[in-house]
C-alpha cells in the first residue's frame, strides 16, 4: 500500500514536470503609476481636481480573450458606514486585446474602444466625488472571449448582463479617496 501511495505520487510529479506551459498564463493584472493598491487616488483624478481618468495599465491577458472591458465604481455611496448602492464611475468595452493601458486623462482610448453610461448619464470618466467619508473605488478589467459589439447606450448593467458566461480572466485595482483629502 505505501509503495502504491509513492508511485501513485512520484506519477503525479513527473506529469506536473512535463506537462506543457499555458501560454499566456501570466495572471491578468491592472495598475496605476497614480496609485498604489488600497492607496490614495490623487485629486487631480477626482471632482475636486481636473476629474481627468487615472492612467492605467495591465498585463497578462489571455491568448483566448477576443476584447477587455473596464469598469470603476465605487460599491461605498452614499456613506461606507451605511452603503446603499454602487456608483458606477466609467465604463469601456470592446477594448482591444492589444492595448496595455489607459493613458493619463483618459485619451485617446485604444483605437476600437466603445464607451458606455456611467450614473452621471455621460460616457466620459467621472472622478471619485464621495458626499460622506473615505470611499473605495474599484477598477475591473475583464478579458472576454468575445468581442461585444455595438450595444447601443450601453450601461454597466447592460455591458455586464452581454458579458455572462464570456470572462475568461479578471482583475482589479482598488483606489480610496476622501474629500479634502492629499493633493
Amino acid at each position: 500500500m505505501a509503495a502504491d501511495r509513492i508511485f501513485i505520487g512520484a506519477a503525479i510529479l513527473v506529469l506536473l514536470a512535463i506537462a506543457p506551459q499555458v501560454e499566456g498564463s501570466d495572471a491578468l493584472s491592472i495598475t496605476s503609476p497614480a496609485f498604489r493598491p488600497n492607496g490614495d487616488i490623487p485629486r487631480k483624478h477626482t471632482c475636486e481636481g481636473d476629474d481627468a481618468a487615472p492612467p492605467l495599465s495591465w498585463s497578462g491577458v489571455p491568448a483566448a480573450a477576443k476584447s477587455l472591458v473596464l469598469i470603476v465604481d465605487d460599491p461605498d455611496a452614499p456613506d461606507p458606514a451605511a452603503p446603499k448602492l454602487t456608483w458606477v464611475h466609467w465604463v469601456l468595452y470592446d477594448i482591444p486585446t492589444t492595448a496595455t493601458g489607459i493613458p493619463d486623462g483618459g485619451t485617446p482610448l485604444p483605437v476600437g474602444t466603445r464607451k458606455g453610461w456611467n450614473d452621471w448619464k455621460r460616457t466620459r470618466y467621472g472622478g471619485p466625488c464621495p458626499p460622506v467619508g473615505r470611499h473605495r473605488y474599484f477598477h475591473k478589467l475583464y478579458a472576454l472571449d468575445v468581442v461585444l459589439g455595438d450595444l447601443g447606450q450601453a450601461t454597466k448593467a447592460v455591458i455586464e448582463d452581454a458579458m455572462r458566461g464570456r470572462v475568461v480572466a479578471e482583475a482589479q485595482l482598488v483606489g480610496t479617496y476622501e474629500k479634502g483629502g492629499r493633493p
